[in-house]
Parts: C-alpha cells; sequence; structure tokens
C-alpha cells in the first residue's frame, strides 16, 4: 500500500503565535461566479516548525500532515525565503 499524495503550498509566514507553531498566509486568486473578474484570495493555515527557523515575513512551503493539535495540520518544510532585516 502507497500512502496518498499529501499537498504541497507556499505561503508567507504572519505570525509566530507559540513555540514550533507559524501561522501562514496562503494567497490566490479565483474568478468571480458572475463577472470573471479575478478575486484575490487568502486563507490563514496554522503550521508546525519543528526547528522554529521560521521568522516573520519568511515565504515558506509547507506540507499537508496529521492533526498535530486542535488547529494545526501543516508543517513547514523548508524555508524558501527568508525576510529582509529592517532597521
Amino acid at each position: 500500500m502507497e500512502r496518498n499524495k499529501r499537498k504541497n503550498l507556499t505561503g508567507v509566514v504572519t505570525s509566530r503565535s507559540g513555540d514550533k507553531s507559524v501561522k501562514v498566509v496562503y494567497f490566490y486568486k479565483r474568478p468571480h461566479p458572475l463577472y470573471k473578474k479575478e478575486i484575490k484570495r487568502k486563507t490563514v493555515l496554522h503550521a508546525h516548525d519543528e526547528k522554529n527557523e521560521c521568522g516573520v515575513g519568511d515565504k515558506v512551503e509547507i506540507m499537508e500532515t496529521r492533526p498535530l493539535s486542535k488547529l494545526k495540520r501543516w508543517r513547514v518544510v523548508k524555508v524558501a525565503e527568508k525576510a529582509p532585516i529592517v532597521g
């Protein structure tokens, strides 16, 4: 038996909500049902960051996983791009 393919998404870290936890915003576009204009949408996902390596503004790749807590169903696979340091 082979297990199912898991979803992979790329998003931006918006919050470090606790130890080993991050909030990731995933942006996408959908056409309006009647007018067909592209509408920007977003989804906020809670992800598990095992190594605490993500910072706010980082672009990360996340993968679907088993439920890890009440809200966490995703885990960080890698940090694709670090946010520039301001200051």
